[in-house]
């Protein structure tokens, strides 16, 4: 997904400030998490990786972070809802290897008090070699690939059938619209981003205003009301016999490289405190959930 240039429109009064938005932003991003909780009973709070308020600070931001996991059905192996105050909202949630629901990424900062930064992905859970996209939407062939070429078609398509429709892609296109000012953001993907976004990845940047604080707002809980749909379908779950442990192996790697991904985004955020807060955010790297138990 390309998110195209808003239409040229006057933005609204600034209106609120960073403070405000960010509030603004948790408070609708803490509903989408009791929501997702209140459906997924088992969806348990985890005390040692959770930022209470007050207890900590970033960049002299109080800072909290929601963890959560469900290692039982549900199968969620990390939900991450991260507020640092004026500065971010984030909500990142990783699945166990007993479904194919996409990770759900969906962060919004505030940059130099005038600016929102807003990323927004549902991430595949398969390889699809996304990173090899050509210009023109190709991608390549057994020419070049052999019979992985096969594979990662085969992967591209079942993300794009159950997940990534005509629908979803309907969404973002109209998410994107609806910002005041609103650009694609100009600094190209890392390595590591690029091995770990969808093909649906939203990134852009607009003026802090408060209709673009509404849009996001209302972009995120659908984005997150679109994933608990999906969790909540037992069609997404593996089927007895799937390559359970191939797909964790694939989870674990994946992880790792998010948080690779995530390390540069914080630094320049944050400075020196980014590699922490990277580290909090993308939780437990050596974790494993392949049901019944963590």
């Amino acid at each position: 997904f390309v998110a195209p240039r808003s239409e040229a429109r006057i933005p609204s009064a600034l209106g609120a400030t960073a403070a405000e938005a960010i509030a603004s932003l948790e408070a609708s991003q803490a509903a989408s998490v009791n929501a997702i909780a209140s459906a997924i009973p088992d969806l348990a709070a985890k005390p040692d990786q959770t930022w209470a308020a007050g207890s900590v600070s970033i960049g002299g931001c109080p800072a909290t972070l929601d963890a959560r996991d469900a290692p039982g059905p549900a199968n969620i192996a990390w939900l991450s809802s991260l507020c640092v105050s004026s500065k971010q909202s984030s909500l990142t949630i990783f699945n166990g290897p007993l479904t194919d629901v996409p990770h759900l990424l969906s962060r919004c900062a505030v940059v130099g008090d005038t600016t929102l930064s807003f990323a927004l992905d549902f991430r595949p859970r398969a390889y699809g070699a996304y990173e090899m996209r050509q210009p023109d939407g190709s991608y390549p062939g057994p020419d070049v690939l052999g019979r992985q070429a096969f594979e990662y078609s085969g992967a591209r398509k079942d993300y794009e059938t159950k997940f990534g429709n005509e629908e979803v892609v309907a969404f973002l296109a109209a998410t994107a619209a609806s910002f005041e000012g609103g650009t694609p953001s100009a600094a190209a993907p890392s390595e590591f981003d690029s091995l770990t976004q969808g093909p649906l990845a939203m990134s852009m940047t607009m003026p802090l205003t408060d209709a673009n604080v509404a849009a996001v707002s209302a972009a995120r809980e659908k984005a997150a009301a679109y994933w608990l749909g999906w969790a909540l379908d037992d069609s997404h779950g593996k089927q007895p016999g799937a390559p359970v442990n191939t797909q964790y192996v694939y989870d674990s790697k994946y992880k790792q490289n998010t948080y690779s991904a995530l390390l540069p985004i914080y630094a320049e955020l944050y400075g020196a405190e980014g590699a922490n807060l990277a580290a909090a955010d993308s939780g437990p790297l050596d974790e494993g959930y392949v049901g019944g138990g963590s």
